[in-house]
């Protein structure tokens, strides 16, 4: 490892200490307050949320999707489906506008993805934290992960979690990877 290589691990170590120890960065949480509750709230958003709930899959099934979905290396047609849907779109022009916006997806009442930005690793977020602790059994709370390593974009991100809101009630979830070294 080259001297510019260790000077950055050390500086990169010392500004992830300094993140940690702050837990969330005040601009992650202006932005979420700001602007991501306003995106999750979309017409678009809460007409997708509102389509699938009316599905009203089963949590059996909903897992059957997402043992599939994690054993697919590919995209198969749920996932094509999904990826290529009107939120979706809307999701991926998000992304597009805002670079520090790294990742977006959508989730239903049940935590089962409804419209994503790009594959997720996995159909069913609702046994995890980012769906359970925002979603808050439908009274909705927005939800700061931990800031990590994503493999996937080689960058920093925390996850951020807002409720998709109808009539004072979540109807799902929109998480957003944010790089906050990409924040102004």
């Amino acid at each position: 490892m080259n001297k510019i290589n260790l000077i950055t691990a050390f500086l990169l170590g010392f500004a992830l200490t300094v993140i940690r120890a702050q837990n969330v960065p005040d601009g992650v949480k202006t932005l979420a307050e700001r602007e991501l509750t306003k995106y999750a709230n979309s017409s678009v958003v809460v007409s997708t949320v509102e389509a699938q709930n009316n599905k009203n899959l089963s949590l059996a099934k909903i897992k059957q999707i997402d043992d599939e979905w994690q054993n697919t290396s590919g995209l198969n047609d749920i996932m094509k489906s999904i990826l290529n849907n009107e939120c979706s779109a809307y999701l991926k022009d998000l992304v597009k506008k805002h670079p520090y916006l790294v990742e977006i997806f959508v989730t239903d009442n049940k935590g089962a993805n409804v419209a994503m930005s790009n594959k997720t690793s996995d159909y069913w977020q609702g046994d995890e934290d980012k769906f359970t602790k925002c979603f808050n059994d439908g009274r909705g709370k927005i939800h700061y992960g931990k800031l990590s390593f994503d493999e996937s974009v080689q960058t920093y991100v925390i996850q951020v979690s807002v409720p998709v809101v109808k009539g004072g009630t979540a109807i799902g979830t929109v998480t957003f990877g944010v790089d906050t070294g990409k924040l102004n």
